[in-house]
Formats: structure tokens, sequence, C-alpha cells
């Protein structure tokens, strides 16, 4: 996965006259291609730090509020809760990342030291991976309670749930591992950069770490998706709920974000990889993919954004628990006298109301 802050580069002796700071576009040393990307510096430094600083506010605002609502109103009572509990964890991860991002396409230079370097790298990364993973995951707890809804009961429950997100994060975190090893700080022509550092000069390590994001962060959820929310479909066409039409745009909405948000960054990495392998050696060809990168890397944090409201904000349970928060903190700030009429005791009662329906219709409780 190529990251705009930390630029995977293999690092090597640049050819005369060459622009250091691109110097992963070939290995000039070898290969003596001069290639002068000159247009994404100025391109970088105007648009990305107002898009990345959007995307902080509107990022950190959306999955705090989605944090607050499950922990402290919600309480974590279900499988699904546990899971959306991961995904807006793994959300911060990456929006924690944006402000590092703003710095460094406003100074074009890491300021923040060797330590730093690898910790903010890996946890982009790590909140990169969990977060397609629990996206993945998500669908698959959405699958079988619809289309398995009496053989599953038993199985759906929050210690599973927690099992289950332990994994996740763990193979997250492995997955990781190698830009933990690599990236450090790197004097690159009288400017402090934070990148990959490969010792044998290769991009051997770079070409791989590309061909793992396109594995296991695209074609293997990407397979998931479409098998589960293909059966999906194919269960609540023979549904006869309220719910069904409400339910059926969302499995759109799911799949068709997370295919404009993951999809374009992933064939550009396969791109990439060609590049490395010297598959790809034109000087235009090379100057373009390095503008695609960049704005496929900021298209899919919009992700982190729309996260929020494709999970949370939509569920009918959770919508009512957020009004029943306004409403708390409302009389809390004003001292209202009815301030204990929004004990929650009224929620709880439809919520097991709630609870009592969809046990006739398993599309209620996912959706």
């Amino acid at each position: 996965m190529n990251f705009v802050v930390f630029k995977q580069v293999s690092y090597t002796s640049p050819a005369p006259n060459s622009s250091a700071a691109y110097d992963y576009t070939y290995d000039y040393s070898e290969e003596y291609i001069i290639c002068l990307p000159e247009s994404i510096p100025a391109f970088a430094s105007t648009l990305f730090p107002v898009l990345y600083s959007l995307l902080f506010v509107t990022g950190l605002m959306g999955n705090a509020l989605v944090l607050w609502i499950l922990t402290v109103f919600m309480k974590i009572k279900t499988m699904t809760d546990v899971y959306l509990l991961n995904l807006t964890v793994s959300d911060l991860l990456l929006v924690f990342s944006l402000p590092f991002l703003v710095q460094y396409s406003v100074q074009s230079q890491w300021i923040f030291g060797n330590a730093l370097c690898k910790i903010i790298s890996s946890i982009y990364f790590i909140g990169f991976y969990s977060n397609v993973f629990f996206i993945t995951i998500m669908s698959i707890d959405r699958y079988l309670a619809i289309v398995h809804s009496l053989r599953v009961q038993g199985i759906r429950t929050t210690a599973v749930g927690f099992i289950t997100s332990l994994v996740v994060w763990v193979v997250a975190i492995l997955a990781s591992m190698t830009d933990f090893l690599f990236f450090q700080e790197v004097d690159d022509n009288n400017q402090i950069k934070c990148l990959r550092h490969y010792p044998d000069g290769k991009n051997d390590w770079k070409t791989f770490s590309n061909f793992e994001a396109n594995i296991l962060g695209w074609l293997i959820p990407v397979v998931v998706l479409i098998f589960c929310y293909h059966s999906i479909l194919k269960n609540l066409q023979k549904c006869h709920t309220k719910n069904k039409y409400k339910a059926i745009k969302l499995v759109f909405i799911v799949v068709i974000v997370f295919f404009l948000s993951w999809t374009p960054v992933n064939i550009v990495l396969f791109l990439d990889s060609l590049r490395n392998m010297s598959i790809i050696k034109d000087c235009q060809i090379s100057e373009k993919l390095d503008l695609a990168i960049e704005l496929t890397e900021a298209l899919s944090f919009i992700h982190c954004c729309l996260n929020p409201v494709i999970y949370a904000f939509v569920g009918e349970k959770f919508k009512k628990h957020l009004l029943d928060a306004f409403r708390k903190s409302a009389c809390f700030l004003s001292n209202c006298k009815g301030y204990g009429a929004f004990s929650g005791r009224s929620l709880d009662k439809h919520s097991s109301l709630h609870t009592k329906s969809s046990q006739l219709s398993s599309v209620g409780t996912v959706f």
C-alpha cells in the first residue's frame, strides 16, 4: 500500500540530475531513465492539505460519535455491535494519520522523528487492513444472520464477536509488519523524509507489499462481499417485510461504496508493481501513475467518513439511541426538569419490542 506521506521507495543512489524525491519511479542507477514529475508537488501542496483537513474533521466527528453511542448508550449487546465498535476504531486509526499527511503535503519534509515515522506508518497500514477485514467480517455476519438465521442463533454472541475481532487485529498487525520494519527517516537530497528503506536497494519487498494489499485488502474481501450480498439479495427477494427494499438498497450502497473507495487504489498499486518489475518503463505513464497514487489514496480515506453513515446512522436502533443521547445532553445542559423522562426506560422498552419483532424478521437486526 503506497502512502502519500510515507512514500514506498527503494532508496538507492539517484542518477545525476534525477529527482531524488521520486526515486521510487525507477531504480535510476540501473535503468538510467530520468522522470521528473514536476506537477505533483505543486498539485499536492494546494489540494491535499485542504482535502485531508476536511476528511480529518468529518471522520473524527462521525466515528467519535459512533464510539460514544456504542460505549455509553448501547453497551455492546450483540455481535454486530462488537464488529461496529472495532470498525470504528480502525476508522479512527486511519483518521489519526491525516494530520501527518497535512504536514507533509505542506512542508514536504518529515519533522516528527524516526520513532513516529515507524509508529504512524504502522498505524496507517494496521488501520487499512483492519478496516477492510471488519467490513468483510460484518458482511459475513449479515449473511449468517439473514441466510442461516436459525443455524447461528447460538453462535452470534458478543464473546464470539470479541474473539473474532482479536484474530482480525492480529492478522492486520502481521500484515503490516513489513511496513514497521522498513519505514524509517531518510535524508533524501537534504530533506528528511519518512520512507521505506530497503537494505538491498531493490524493489522486491515493495512489490510484495503491493501484491499483499491487492490480495488481502481487495481481492479476497471482494469475493466474500459478492458471495455474501448475492446470497442476501436472493434471500431478501423471498421476504415480505417492510424493511425489504430498504435492506436491498443498503446492500447496493455497501458494495458500491467499497468498490469506489478501494478498487482505484488497488488498480494503481498493481500498476505500480508492474513499474517496479520494469514492465512499465514509459516516463509519461510513470508521471501519471505517481499522480494517480496520490489521488486514489485520498479517495480511499473518504471511506472512513462514510462508514459511520453506512453501518451506524442508517440503523433504526442506532438512530433511536442517537436521538436519546442528544435529548439527554440537551436536558443536561439546560438543566431541564424533564431529564428523568429520558432515563432510557422508554428506549429500553422499545428495544425489547424491537427484539421480539426481529425474531420474526432477521432483516431488521442487521440492517
